[in-house]
């Protein structure tokens, strides 16, 4: 069991990837702080794992919410080796008409949220002295341009500078961080669109959009002792979508 005993945090994890990775981290022996903003959510996934995930829900790019899940790691699991920064908001909208409400949550819950979790886990870790995996979750967008998503790429482009920048703040303590850019991948919210899965499966190499398990098993290997000598990069698992880019819109 790969992660026996190693205790981790996974935000926005109530379903979808979030929930995908916690699942597999459980099964393979991890002790979990699992989060989620939708606390029946966050319940509901806590209780399908079982004794081995503590829910902690509330908005991930609150710091209360951030402290509260370091604590919770510590206290109920005595340490805390990884976290990872799944939780994201997705908001659409027209570059010429995007408001700055909307523009202030992506960059709260995108990057202030993953910036600040990942801050305050490497502090622990830190602490600690054994080091520790940080994982965040960006995407393809923030590698190509998407129509309605500026500020959304953005916002993903910039965790990835924020990976390598912490190669120089973190490795002196064995702390590495990476990330995982997901493409088109099929979750429950995703799937309300009813085209969605058969327009990317058109526009995808591979054939389909990503199964939610294809972007856990990336996360758990950059967050697994087979990782430890990777820092600062970000690994794209989009089918082979950013190499041919068509766009879903046309």
């Amino acid at each position: 069991m790969k992660f026996a005993n190693k205790v981790a945090i996974v935000t926005g994890a109530g379903q979808g990837i979030g929930l995908a990775i916690c699942k597999k981290l459980a099964l393979e022996g991890a002790l979990i702080i699992l989060n989620d903003v939708d606390e029946s959510l966050a319940q509901k996934a806590a209780s399908e794992i079982g004794r081995s995930c503590i829910a902690v829900p509330g908005d991930s790019g609150d710091q209360a919410v951030i402290q509260k899940m370091i604590q919770a790691a510590v206290s109920n699991f005595g340490r805390l080796d990884i976290a990872i920064a799944n939780a994201g908001i997705t908001l659409f909208g027209d570059f010429f008409t995007y408001t700055p409400e909307a523009f202030a949550r992506v960059m709260e819950v995108n990057l202030s949220g993953s910036f600040f979790l990942a801050q305050a886990a490497s502090i622990q870790m830190k602490k600690q002295g054994l080091g520790g995996s940080l994982l965040f979750m960006s995407s393809v967008t923030g590698h190509q341009a998407h129509k309605n998503l500026a500020a959304y790429g953005m916002s993903k482009a910039a965790l990835e500078m924020l990976a390598r920048n912490l190669v120089a703040e973190l490795s002196e303590f064995k702390i590495n961080v990476n990330c995982v850019a997901p493409g088109a991948t099929a979750t429950e919210r995703t799937l309300l669109d009813a085209s969605y899965a058969s327009t990317w499966a058109k526009i995808t190499p591979m054939g389909s959009a990503a199964s939610v398990e294809d972007i856990a098993n990336t996360a758990l290997f950059l967050v697994s002792d087979e990782a430890k000598h990777i820092t600062g990069q970000s690994l794209v698992v989009d089918g082979g979508w950013t190499c041919v880019s068509p766009s879903p819109y046309e």
